[in-house]
């Protein structure tokens, strides 16, 4: 069962990787040679504050979150990773210094894990993976980093619950009040009246 399991990851996280640019066999088979299948429990940290991660992630199955603590301890989610997203530090690999966030699992996951050196190696040897890794870059690093810096400023709590469930359409279902509340940078009550009015007004 787990051979299947490893089996249909990496194929997934092929397909996932053609989506954004399609990549040659022989880039494909150097690929692998730097990725390892591995299975992680709900609760289980994948990089802690002022570790050195020397890895990435691909997540098959599951949901992790990265989340920073501030001065008071309270937690902040940043990004909620779901299947065919790529966990990581990446401030942390691309400056081999400490994280500044913890990385977790929500769910037991089924993930395959790219070490980072060899990767970018193979950026340096192989033209199409290069491209794929500036798509992805701008769809998901840049694009999405800016609308949501844009909608902290200059949206209210209501409308950024409701940018988070147009985008996230799944999510609601998997997450606690309190993860989605610290997504959203408010309180869990907040969350709740915010629920009770949209109901209300449906």
């Amino acid at each position: 069962m787990k051979k299947n399991d490893e089996n249909k990851s990496f194929t997934y996280l092929k397909n996932v990787i053609n989506s954004y640019y399609l990549i040659s066999e022989k880039t494909w088979e150097k690929f692998l040679e730097i990725c390892e299948y591995m299975e992680v429990k709900k609760g289980d940290y994948l990089c802690r504050i002022n570790e050195i991660p020397s890895s990435f992630l691909f997540v098959n199955k599951g949901l992790l979150r990265t989340y920073i603590l501030d001065d008071k301890g309270i937690e902040y989610n940043k990004i909620f990773f779901t299947e065919g997203m790529f966990p990581a530090s990446i401030v942390s690999l691309l400056k081999n210094k400490p994280s500044e966030f913890e990385l977790q699992a929500l769910e037991d996951c089924q993930l395959i894990q790219i070490d980072f050196k060899k990767y970018r190696k193979l950026l340096k040897e192989d033209e199409d993976l290069k491209l794929f890794h500036i798509s992805y870059l701008e769809e998901n690093w840049l694009i999405k980093k800016e609308e949501k810096e844009v909608s902290i400023v200059q949206k209210d709590a209501d409308e950024r619950y409701e940018d988070f469930l147009n985008d996230h359409p799944t999510l609601e279902s998997r997450l606690t009040q309190y993860h989605i509340a610290s997504h959203l940078g408010i309180t869990p009550t907040q969350l709740s009246r915010i629920r009770k009015k949209i109901n209300i007004c449906k």
